[in-house]
């Protein structure tokens, strides 16, 4: 059978031709504008989405205005799985932060698609795992680390997802995704510039020193990643 072109999303890649033909009918390339919210937490699902670059932040808003990220997903992954298969409100907003590309198609047809394939509900159930091991470890990280530790962790993933050094992530957002105020981001992310780990200007973070951040961050970033590669198979 003639190879299909497939888009740059681990789980469209990881089909096999079969599911992935089944599929491609409904998808449709949509940009990712910085900002846009995906998903509301307790709105119904209406689209899937499956990046093929950028981030998309799933948050938890407080009721004092507060938000924090419980997970970060990009091209590794898919946003709305959980809600489509079960045709429930979804949980959590999902917020784009880094804008890029992606796949997206109709709830409805993911979930008519996924029903008749044992291959695509494996796939699923293997990626929510690993969205869970992320909201896990996001949990215990916030509850116990410092904040030093906590930004490497996120601009570490961030560089995975993005595959670059470069990332334009302001000091506001970067407070608003791990759960501080931006006076805090603000002297910690001085101290990395100061230690040559990352140059930040104008809402543009460069990274450095890649092993210094890795050994600045606490266990929360290695974990995730090793459960994501044993999920899902390395990042590439």
């Amino acid at each position: 059978m003639q190879a299909v072109s497939r888009p740059p999303n681990r789980l469209l890649q990881a089909l096999p031709v079969a599911e992935f033909q089944s599929l491609s009918p409904h998808l449709a390339t949509v940009e990712l504008t910085k900002g846009a919210a995906l998903v509301e937490a307790g709105a119904p699902l209406q689209h899937v989405y499956l990046p093929h670059s950028g981030i998309v932040s799933m948050m938890v808003s407080l009721l004092d205005g507060e938000t924090v990220e419980v997970a970060t997903i990009g091209r590794d992954s898919l946003v709305g799985a959980a809600a489509a298969l079960e045709a429930g409100p979804a949980l959590t907003d999902a917020i784009v932060v880094v804008p890029g590309i992606a796949s997206a198609l109709k709830a409805e047809d993911f979930r008519a698609v996924t029903d008749r394939s044992s291959v695509l509900r494996k796939l699923l159930a293997r990626h929510e795992q690993a969205l869970l091991a992320q909201v896990q470890q996001s949990a215990a990280c916030n509850a116990s680390h410092s904040v030093e530790a906590r930004l490497s962790r996120l601009l570490l993933r961030a560089r995975d997802l993005c595959d670059t050094e470069g990332l334009p992530l302001t000091q506001e957002l970067l407070a608003q995704l791990i759960g501080v105020r931006r006076n805090a981001v603000s002297i910690v992310a001085h101290a990395f510039q100061q230690a040559g780990l990352v140059t930040y200007s104008r809402g543009h973070i460069e990274i450095r020193d890649i092993d210094g951040l890795r050994r600045v961050s606490c266990e929360c970033y290695a974990a995730v990643r090793t459960q994501c590669e044993r999920l899902l198979g390395p990042t590439g």
